[in-house]
């Protein structure tokens, strides 16, 4: 495997771009430090709820995250996640509730990260990225998997002790691989899983198996989905995607053979795209490209050279 990373800047991937936070990890188990961190007045805070937070649009074009003053946050018990501090100081956190908070003004809108992750600034987007994937953590793994008793929340978000047996539990994060895969034409292979509208073309994507490396699961997603063979595999960039909880590694991948053979189950039709055949299914509708904040479509913009058209 070959690593390149100046494709992963020639323009940030949304959602893997700097976000000017440091995560200060180290704090996590400092209840004193984390009690001070909430009180300062600095401090902000937003409310995450089934993966959406409030948005705000503002007069100047931006979209902003609504926060507020750690004061003014709705109370909670335990469900409060320190995110990290920025290069200013201030300290942010998330807090997991049933639902979002109304708004005085109604000027604020519930979003996920697929409608405001291309909106929000980089590091709103990390903080929400953050938030989203702890609140699904939190949400899916209350219980002990060594002994089934409830777990109870530390390390500002970040851990799940158990109290009967005292097995600590962590995150889960699946890595999973994405890759644009060329033939010796210089075509790119798209396909349209099963359960996508009709039109809507991206990338081949899967999980890695266990005791695979991601060359691997790169090379065997190809061959079942696709029916293809590839040999060089080229890493490009990563991208968190807490839909509920990947790392979606995304890779450029030569094909050794051009014969399509989907598998009828996760894909349901596959094609070899030129440029100007890409060009042309898009604008005249036939083919809906992946959105915009996914790496899915980064990757195709690698290779097609430019932002891709938008029908």
């Amino acid at each position: 495997m070959t690593t390149s990373t100046d494709h992963a800047t020639d323009r940030p991937i949304t959602l893997s771009a700097p976000s000017g936070i440091d995560r200060s990890a180290h704090h996590r188990l400092d209840e004193a430090w984390l009690a001070a961190a909430w009180s300062h007045p600095t401090t902000r805070v937003f409310v995450v709820s089934g993966g959406q937070a409030l948005v705000d649009d503002t007069p100047d074009g931006r979209t902003e995250l609504v926060m507020t003053p750690s004061f003014e946050a709705p109370p909670t018990e335990n469900h409060r996640y320190f995110l990290g501090t920025d290069q200013e100081g201030v300290r942010y956190f998330a807090l997991q509730k049933d639902s979002l908070p109304g708004r005085m003004d109604q000027s604020a809108r519930p979003a996920g990260l697929r409608e405001a992750g291309a909106l929000l600034s980089e590091r709103d987007a990390g903080l929400l990225v953050h938030a989203v994937a702890l609140e699904n953590w939190q949400r899916l793994h209350r219980f002990c998997s060594r002994c089934g008793q409830r777990t109870v929340i530390a390390a500002a978000g970040h851990i799940r002790r158990c109290p009967a047996c005292g097995a600590e539990h962590y995150p889960r994060t699946d890595p999973a691989v994405i890759m644009l895969v060329k033939d010796d034409q210089d075509r790119a292979l798209l396909g349209r899983q099963v359960h996508w509208p009709e039109g809507r073309f991206s990338t081949l994507a899967g999980f890695v198996e266990p005791g695979e490396s991601i060359e691997q699961a790169v090379v065997r997603e190809v061959a079942e989905e696709a029916g293809v063979t590839v040999g060089e595999v080229e890493y490009v960039a990563s991208q968190p995607w807490p839909f509920p909880s990947s790392l979606m590694l995304g890779f450029m991948a030569q094909a050794t053979s051009s014969r399509i053979q989907v598998d009828g189950e996760e894909i349901h039709e596959a094609r070899w795209f030129s440029r100007d055949d890409l060009r042309a299914a898009i604008e005249s509708g036939e083919v809906l490209p992946p959105s915009g904040i996914s790496i899915a479509a980064r990757l195709i913009e690698l290779w097609y050279g430019e932002p891709l058209p938008r029908g």
